[in-house]
């Protein structure tokens, strides 16, 4: 298992007009803003699944923090067994509930939050241990907004360890003692040093990410062999869920990704807080000798800047996949033989797909292809 260390799990960015917290913390390992190879994202996601898994063994519920968090709080629910019961909070307003609960991220560019607690008295009655994951935790603030809201809902949470984990946690001796008279215990990867990020940012000029032009192609649509992609946002045993995934990922394998080569260099993009899908199918395609890079759209104005250390250095502003009046962002964007987009978005089209693919520099013979929820793919 790697050595992880702030050194080789941070970069720090500049977000591009945010007065409340001006500094992003970037995880190049994460498959999130920076691509990186599925397999070393999984492996440091699983490395703390694994943490997770030994010191707290019966816990049968993991809930994941959107957007960044969702693909590490099911690689953690996975170390703890098929029958582990994963869920995420959502920004979406789909797919229904019948009663949503809603706190505030309130540092963030978009602050509202929800989780659906339709079931939740069931799942929390089945477990002695609650994990909530994020992938950094600066302040605990919102998990401290989360679990009063849970709490004031489900009074039987008080009865159980409440665990944060993260993969990044730089929590001040002060909110950390917040956290417990909360009780709430921490685990984590790397514990970084209390440092005042905002002014080691002050002085970098960053611009935003430039609209990208839509490419005028026509795409084609055939059915994919599997079934629908499952959906975390209202929970379900992760085993099930990487099933899902597993099974989405071979049959596009088998039918429109079989004439992807072996060698091809090949991006393997989820879309906002669909993730884990993507890393799954960019790790299969690894095993096939693809050289895969696996990152994501996401809605984080960060700005760019083309300082030789800084770890955002090019991007384009592109119609979210979710709500194409909604910007979205894609980071670090570089020359491919194919692009694979995995998204469970249910909006028909391909508008978004289409700025996308006006974000990457043109390259002849370059395959791309669109999965969609497990039920179609577009392609070139």
């Amino acid at each position: 298992m790697p050595d992880y260390t702030k050194e080789n799990t941070l970069r720090l960015a500049k977000r591009f007009q945010n007065s409340k917290r001006p500094y992003l913390l970037v995880n190049p390992l994460q498959a999130k803003h920076i691509p990186v190879s599925p397999s070393e994202a999984l492996t440091m996601m699983g490395a703390l699944g694994e943490l997770l898994a030994k010191q707290y063994p019966g816990a049968g519920l993991v809930l994941g923090f959107a957007e960044t968090a969702t693909a590490v709080g099911a690689a953690v629910a996975a170390s703890l067994g098929p029958e582990c019961v994963y869920l995420h909070t959502t920004r979406e307003n789909f797919p229904q509930a019948g009663q949503w609960l809603e706190f505030l991220e309130e540092h963030s560019h978009a602050v509202e939050q929800k989780l659906p607690g339709d079931r939740l008295p069931e799942w929390l009655a089945a477990t002695d241990t609650v994990i909530l994951v994020d992938d950094e935790i600066s302040t605990g603030k919102t998990l401290r907004n989360m679990v009063a809201e849970l709490e004031g809902r489900y009074p039987q949470l008080r009865d159980k360890q409440i665990v944060a984990a993260s993969i990044l946690n730089r929590v001040s001796p002060e909110n950390q003692r917040l956290l417990e008279e909360a009780g709430i215990r921490s685990q984590y990867l790397v514990k970084l040093p209390q440092e005042d990020y905002a002014a080691l940012v002050e002085g970098l000029e960053v611009a935003e990410a430039p609209p990208a032009e839509p490419v005028a192609e026509v795409f084609h649509s055939e059915a994919l062999a599997c079934g629908k992609l499952l959906d975390p946002r209202l929970g379900l045993p992760i085993g099930a869920y990487e099933d899902s995934c597993a099974g989405l990922a071979r049959a596009f394998l088998t039918g429109p990704g079989r004439d992807i080569p072996a060698g091809s260099r090949v991006a393997v993009l989820g879309t906002e807080e669909c993730m884990y899908p993507a890393l799954t199918l960019g790790a299969m395609l690894e095993e096939r000798g693809c050289a895969v890079r696996c990152h994501a759209t996401t809605r984080s104005p960060i700005g760019v800047c083309s300082r030789g250390d800084y770890p955002i250095r090019s991007g384009g502003k592109l119609p979210s996949f979710y709500d194409e009046a909604r910007p979205t962002y894609l980071y670090n964007i570089d020359g491919y033989d194919a692009i694979v987009v995995v998204s469970d978005t249910p909006v028909e089209g391909t508008g978004a797909l289409a700025s996308l693919l006006g974000a990457f520099p043109p390259q002849a013979g370059r395959k791309v292809f669109y999965v969609q929820g497990g039920r179609h793919v577009w392609y070139l």
